[in-house]
């Protein structure tokens, strides 16, 4: 089972290259973000928990992430792979997440990283709020919250995987499709 952790801080492109991974190597996508907005917009009570803290630009809890992380494992038992798009966000969760597949008889095989300057990160961000409408990307003061939010609390994250010896970094400023042969050039040598 290829377990991959696609890792970066906001706007450094996760969304874009996970989908490309997704069909590449048929693996189940499990975005945080796009889980929050589903559980928001169908007003589950984990939802409206995650509304509460997302709308302040910080990170929603362990314990709430962790229960509708699971609950998506949960329906694809026949899964190839899964690709972990903005999760794990913190030790705690890290290791939350080594605990949930090792449930599961499987593990995290390599966290990819999309390494990207943090000017670049705010002008991308700006942009995508403007031709997406997200008001988390359309404020620079929530913007540099959650990067702030990132550096503080979730880059830490590297070091739990490092020392594993599953981290993978890429440089994410360039092309879609180079930054995407990169990603994969680490994938395909390090099964």
């Amino acid at each position: 089972m290829l377990n991959i952790v696609l890792f970066g801080p906001p706007g450094a492109g996760k969304g874009t290259q996970s989908e490309k991974l997704i069909e590449k190597y048929n693996l189940v996508h499990l975005s945080t973000g796009d889980i929050f907005r589903a559980n928001i917009k169908q007003n589950t009570e984990l939802g409206i928990l995650a509304k509460s803290y997302m709308d302040k630009g910080q990170l929603v809890p362990d314990e709430v992430t962790i229960r509708m992380l699971e609950s998506e494992v949960n329906k694809n038992p026949s899964s190839k792979g899964f690709i972990f798009d903005g999760f794990p966000r913190t030790q705690a969760q890290a290791e939350a997440l080594d605990i949930l597949l090792k449930s599961k008889s499987t593990s995290i095989t390599m966290m990819l990283a999309l390494e990207v300057e943090e000017t670049e990160l705010k002008k991308r961000l700006l942009l995508r709020g403007k031709e997406s409408g997200r008001a988390d990307d359309q404020n620079p003061e929530v913007i540099q919250k959650r990067i702030d939010v990132y550096n503080n609390e979730t880059f830490p994250v590297k070091d739990y995987f490092t020392a594993q010896g599953k981290y993978k970094g890429v440089n994410g400023i360039g092309e879609i499709s180079e930054i995407f042969n990169s990603l994969c050039q680490k994938i395909d040598s390090g099964k």
